[in-house]
């Protein structure tokens, strides 16, 4: 056992999270010993290892691994709670996360974890401080920490693209995010194996978006269709209600409104599963709208 790597990194995390070594001693041992065991000159025992663990904010086993590689279990927590923040739009707590983690020496001292804050640090840049130029770079920044033209992407990688391609369809950027989501799309049909299965599902919702947008109606239903068959194949309602509501949409604005009914009340009984009150009463009235629509086009009809 390194006595002295284990000492370092009780030394560093101390130092981090603003700790001094009294500070650190305190309920647990003396000064003295705090000073010894981060300069190796001994090996903690169990039990002042743990409460030590405990007051840096860190699973024991961090010790126990080499060099400078992160608790998985700490991380993954951050990563938990960042996309809670996220899928919330709580854009303030998750900035707040960042600002924490960017001074713990688990994500600093790592590209991969260091990737996860930049991430989101992006996100706010863009949501919260309306600034695309830093946001994009932020982005790109955080895509060059782990670029590598010789592996595969991870999803986290692609997840940073689909970050950006949400971007460049906001700024109206439309041919630059069809790019985007594209190529995307050209390598998960090579590598279609996901953890996140989410990931094709809001893949095939960004795509249909920009379609929309762009007056191809028949494209994007296209690509609603095959993201309401991604759901059902395996078992998940991620984006299920939005794909309706946007194929919904699509014949809204070519005037059918009958199917674009259809479609709306799919989305409306989804939402009410899943107990979405905001966006079924969006629905709701958005069926009321069309259907006063179709009455006033029966009318014209009927008067002809």
């Amino acid at each position: 056992m390194n006595y002295s790597e284990i000492g370092k990194n009780i030394k560093e995390l101390r130092k981090t999270i603003g700790l001094t070594q009294g500070d650190l001693a305190d309920g647990i041992c003396t000064q003295a010993l705090i000073s010894r065991i981060e300069k190796g000159d001994i090996y903690p025992s169990a039990t002042v290892l743990y409460e030590i663990s405990q007051k840096l904010g860190v699973d024991i086993n961090y010790f126990f691994e080499i060099g400078t590689t992160p608790r998985l279990d700490y991380v993954k927590e951050v990563e938990r709670q960042l996309k809670i923040a996220r899928r919330k739009l709580q854009y303030e707590e998750m900035i707040e996360i960042v600002s924490i983690e960017e001074k713990n020496s688990l994500f600093r001292l790592n590209k991969k974890n260091l990737q996860l804050l930049y991430w989101h640090k992006g996100i706010y840049q863009y949501e919260n401080e309306n600034d695309m130029n830093s946001s994009l770079l932020t982005l790109n920044q955080a895509l060059l920490l782990t670029a590598d033209n010789s592996k595969a992407w991870s999803e986290r990688e692609i997840e940073i693209l689909l970050t950006i391609g949400a971007i460049q369809f906001k700024e109206n950027h439309l041919t630059s995010a069809l790019d985007n989501y594209n190529k995307i799309r050209s390598y998960l049909n090579k590598n279609p194996h996901l953890q996140d299965i989410t990931i094709m599902t809001r893949l095939f919702y960004n795509i249909s978006r920009v379609y929309t947008r762009l007056e191809n109606y028949k494209e994007s239903i296209i690509y609603c269709k095959k993201g309401i068959n991604w759901c059902i194949k395996n078992e998940h309602l991620f984006l299920l209600a939005q794909l309706h509501y946007q194929i919904g949409y699509n014949y809204e604005l070519q005037s059918d409104f009958i199917n674009s009914v259809s479609h709306l009340k799919q989305a409306q009984l989804i939402f009410r599963l899943q107990q979405n009150t905001k966006h079924k009463k969006f629905i709701e009235s958005k069926i009321e709208e069309i259907v006063k629509n179709i009455e006033v086009v029966d009318t014209i009809r009927s008067k002809i």
